[in-house]
């Protein structure tokens, strides 16, 4: 039975999502303009010029702005359900429904015992806050999946491993769920999905892992962590270019191939920490997997060569999941990325001419949006290594231990 609480913030979460949500399909089908670049070209001329290639049978080849797994070729291909709509008008509808399943998958996870509605919130006013880049891209539906993922959980982990091994499929990151999974079950899943997807796609469709090959002379993305070097140099005389290259603006030019090697390092040792934190984890509540899931997700958002705004999408619908739990340690981590989602518009679409160019309000937003990753970041592995790792017991003292004997032995 539902709680006077919960009722009182459904009668506020219902029409707040519906009039966010409106607010972003006016702006996807230009009822109103949103300032700054047209956020929705991806789709009516990179994701289309893909759905005329991929409808043919093929992979786009000779593309090298395709850098997807090949299900992701489901996502640009489905809007070719919807018939009587134009191919971006399908897609925007799409990207809603998407939308849509995530907030109803919070709202069943969010009153159930145990719960809360919390992450439902995180879901509606993050969304929003990221504009209508949202809605024109495919990364909406790729975080529909991964929230389902992550709230079968451990009622049923097969059904997890699935969609997080579709997930990883349609965009790498989803694998990320696993991390704090225990048990085979969950892991074996996702590997036999991925399996059976991926010789499936290499057998109807020619080039279906060439995009492995697409990123080997990648740039720094002038939105990614590192590239607040590039653009404090750039006042000091640096000579690089910014071009957009590999479907991205990044820098070109002397030491950007130090930095990128740098950022991979550190993604490196981000894999590192993981690991050893997997390893040496022993108390795994029924929100761990998602805290886990969240932390990981954060943390090679952060030091990835490429920070697009879409990304925060990953991040919004990933905290979701974790305040839906009321033991969950990430509200602060969860907080400061809505807070980053905020800057995120600022930066693209409103002021992205600003941060194209270095000046001293682009390399502010960087600043802040980046600090507050990072931030969020090193909170959430704080909180995550706190909540699952014991603490080592303290070594006895020699007098204390000597007297512990004495005593046991006049006892």
């Amino acid at each position: 039975m539902e709680t006077t609480g919960a009722r009182r913030s459904l009668t506020w979460l219902l029409p707040t999502w519906g009039v966010t949500r409106l607010l972003l399909l006016l702006f996807v089908f230009k009822v109103y303009v949103f300032p700054g670049p047209d956020v929705t070209s991806d789709v009516s001329v990179i994701y289309q010029s893909w759905f005329d290639v991929l409808r043919t049978g093929t992979f786009p080849l000779d593309d090298v702005t395709w850098q997807y797994p090949p299900a992701a070729a489901l996502a640009i291909l489905s809007p070719g359900l919807l018939p009587f709509l134009d191919y971006a008008s399908a897609f925007f509808v799409l990207a809603f429904l998407a939308d849509l399943v995530v907030l109803s998958l919070l709202l069943y996870a969010g009153r159930r015992p145990g719960r809360r509605l919390r992450g439902a919130w995180v879901w509606v006013a993050g969304v929003p806050l990221l504009g209508p880049t949202v809605y024109a891209r495919y990364d909406v539906m790729v975080t529909a999946v991964a929230v389902a993922a992550l709230l079968a959980g451990a009622r049923h982990p097969r059904l997890m491993g699935a969609l997080a091994g579709f997930g990883a499929m349609l965009k790498v990151w989803p694998a990320l769920l696993l991390l704090g999974v225990r048990g085979r079950r969950a892991w074996a899943s996702a590997a036999a999905t991925v399996v059976v997807l991926a010789a499936l796609f290499a057998l109807a469709m020619p080039g279906a892992f060439a995009f492995l090959t697409f990123q080997r002379d990648r740039g720094t993305e002038v939105e990614s962590l590192g590239a607040l070097v590039f653009h404090v140099a750039r006042h000091y005389g640096w000579d690089g270019q910014v071009l957009l290259n590999y479907g991205s603006v990044e820098f070109l030019g002397p030491w950007v191939n130090v930095v990128s090697t740098a950022a991979l390092t550190l993604t490196g040792m981000t894999f590192g920490w993981l690991l050893l934190w997997r390893l040496v984890a022993t108390r795994f509540e029924a929100h761990t997997a998602a805290d886990a899931a969240f932390v990981a997700v954060l943390m090679f958002t952060v030091t990835s060569r490429v920070i697009s705004p879409q990304y925060m999408v990953w991040l919004v619908g990933v905290a979701a999941v974790c305040l839906c739990f009321r033991a969950s340690r990430m509200g602060v981590p969860a907080g400061l990325v809505l807070a980053a989602c905020f800057v995120t518009v600022l930066e693209f679409p409103l002021w992205f001419g600003d941060v194209v160019t270095s000046t001293p309000l682009g390399i502010t937003l960087m600043v802040v949006r980046n600090g507050l990753l990072v931030l969020a970041a090193v909170v959430a592995a704080r909180g995550l290594w706190r909540s699952t790792v014991p603490k080592p017991a303290p070594a006895e003292v020699p007098d204390q231990a000597a007297r512990a004997k004495e005593t046991s032995a006049s006892a």
